[in-house]
Order: structure tokens, then sequence, then C-alpha cells
């Protein structure tokens, strides 16, 4: 039987979040696509211009007994900034938002303990802006999209943006890592 779950997250650019996930051992499947909108099958050139309501997210298939979901959850907020409403970094617009798509009602309390739990402890000097939606249609971004860290590892904005997400990645998330 399989036990394998999803989780559908959004922290700014999927390239980055597609590259951090996807160095995850226990992490199966990664797709990047977009989600939280009211446009059926959007392109990505309409999701950049701000005007389906969709964020850019990718799609994570792991298995739960190699890697749990507060771990998942601990890297996503440990590789993006959470108080920022609508924009990482350079990246700015409603697409880039922080949002979490929750698939059950047991998804959705874990993610609102884990973030209170942050905000309790005030890990972040400002306050957590992260949507937490019920997941509704993933719609998966055109292929040219799919691996472009991998793919592209020399273009600047893989160089300038996801390389240190992905070295922070490496010196937290060492034991978490695929060989």
């Amino acid at each position: 039987m399989n036990d394998n779950q999803m989780l559908l997250l959004a922290s700014g650019c999927f390239w980055c979040t597609e590259a951090v996930f996807s160095a995850l051992d226990g992490v199966l499947e990664v797709h990047s696509g977009y989600a939280g909108g009211f446009v059926k099958n959007p392109c990505y050139r309409e999701v950049c211009n701000g005007t389906t309501g969709h964020a850019e997210c990718v799609k994570v298939i792991y298995d739960p007994k190699k890697i749990s979901l507060e771990v998942l959850l601990s890297a996503f907020f440990s590789t993006h900034d959470p108080t920022t409403l609508n924009r990482q970094g350079y990246d700015v617009g409603t697409q880039y938002r922080s949002a979490l798509f929750y698939t059950s009602e047991d998804q959705k309390k874990i993610m609102q303990n884990f973030i209170a739990d942050l905000t309790e402890k005030q890990v972040f000097s400002a306050p957590i802006v992260t949507e937490l939606l019920p997941y509704n249609t993933f719609y998966e971004a055109e292929p040219e999209h799919h691996r472009y860290y991998e793919r592209n590892p020399d273009m600047r904005y893989c160089e300038v943006i996801i390389a240190p997400k992905l070295a922070h990645l490496k010196a937290a998330f060492s034991d978490y890592l695929k060989s």
C-alpha cells in the first residue's frame, strides 16, 4: 500500500522552491505549477502578470516514513521570507506570495501549530504572512520550468538566488539531504 503524502506550497519563485525540495531525502517528486487562483489552466505569462490570482508553487510528493511534514515545513520557512507580503526579494506580486495549501484537516492543524510555534518563539522579526489555504486545483507549469535549476545552474538568477538557498539547506538540513 502506498502511504506517500502530498504537500503543496508557495515560497516565491517555483524554480527556487523546486530546487530546495528536490534535494531532500524522502521527497519522491517535485512538480512546479500554479495554485490558489481563479483562472482555469493558466500559463506562465498570465500568472506572471498577476491577473489569475495564482501563486507559483510546487507539489511535493514525499514518504512520511523518511521525512516528516514538520521537517518539510522547517525547510519551507527557513528558505524564504514568510514575513513579506506578495514578495520574495526582487520578485514582487501576488504570484510570489508565501502560502501553504492543506489537503486535510490534520495537515491544516499541523501547519497552524507550526506557524503558531514560530510566532511564539519570535523566530522572525516581523509577523508571518504565509497564507493557509485549502488545496483545490494544481496546474502543472510548462515543461521549460521543470528541473530549472538542475538544467541551468550557471544562469545568473540561479547563481545569485537559488545557490545560496541550497547552501543554507546543506548547512541546516544536512541530515535530510539526498546522497
